[in-house]
């Protein structure tokens, strides 16, 4: 699929189809996944892949998400930061979460490219989760993601403008090149 028609189509899918994905396509992504950009190229983002139907209903009471018990499979992603912190000092924690959020997208887009879909979740009660999937106390749970067909059409989503995001050069300056200011008109 075209890069920009997959970027389009992404959305926080809440909704599935009763068939079950294929989990190969689910390792497929992960994969993808696992290409995101790493500080020193030190790798701190792990997957768990739960198919276990009474684990997925926990991750759901967990987040208080109710669609996630409708999924097939629901992906745990998570960061272990040691040994960027030992790179990097404090700033590796720092460098182990921006890990996870660009891995976290590049495997929801990868979803998309396979005619799946998914929902970011990432309000959970941490120590429920660590607890269901046995993750150890100094790993950070960084997203749960159920996986499967979406069912319906999103609803329109509302996006910022470009002209409200972007500044150039410096803060606040909206224009490439400041306006010219003529002296003496």
């Amino acid at each position: 699929m075209d890069f920009d028609k997959v970027v389009k189509s992404r959305f926080s899918a809440r909704k599935f189809y009763s068939k079950k994905p294929n989990w190969r396509d689910i390792i497929e992504a992960i994969e993808s996944a696992s290409k995101a950009p790493l500080a020193g190229g030190i790798p701190s983002v792990k997957f768990i892949l739960v198919d276990d139907g009474e684990k997925i209903n926990s991750l759901m009471e967990a987040s208080q998400q109710d669609f996630i018990g409708d999924a097939h499979y629901a992906v745990v992603i998570i960061s272990d930061a040691k040994d960027v912190i030992k790179s990097y000092d404090e700033r590796g924690e720092i460098y182990a979460r921006q890990q996870a959020g660009a891995a976290i997208e590049q495997f929801l887009l990868k979803l998309v490219d396979l005619g799946m879909g998914g929902c970011w979740v990432g309000a959970f009660v941490d120590d429920q989760v660590k607890r269901i999937l046995q993750i150890p106390e100094n790993v950070n749970v960084e997203a749960i993601i159920p996986i499967g067909y979406p069912f319906g059409r999103p609803l329109k989503r509302k996006h910022p403008n470009l002209d409200r995001i972007i500044y150039f050069n410096k803060y606040g300056q909206k224009q490439m090149k400041p306006k010219r200011r003529v002296e003496g008109l």
